[in-house]
């Protein structure tokens, strides 16, 4: 697995940098796909799922939950 890749993004018009690794990359492209929005838009929805709880944690491990928590649901 390669480490992480770090990219830019903008989240309620602020420019911020999240380190993903390409297979969370790639799970988060294709889940905005089938959310039928851009990925920006996505993000959006987890930050504010993630800054709405009792202890935020960084967006990126809010985003590796959410894609897990997704698959779960799929499975279940």
């Amino acid at each position: 697995m390669s480490g992480p890749v770090k990219r830019s993004v903008t989240i309620a018009g602020h420019e911020t940098s999240i380190s993903l690794e390409p297979v969370f990359w790639d799970a988060l492209k294709q889940a905005a796909a089938e959310e039928g929005l851009p990925i920006n838009a996505l993000i959006a929805q987890i930050d504010l799922g993630r800054i709405s709880g009792p202890n935020p944690s960084n967006l990126g491990s809010a985003i590796r939950v959410w894609l897990f928590q997704r698959v779960s649901n799929t499975r279940a």
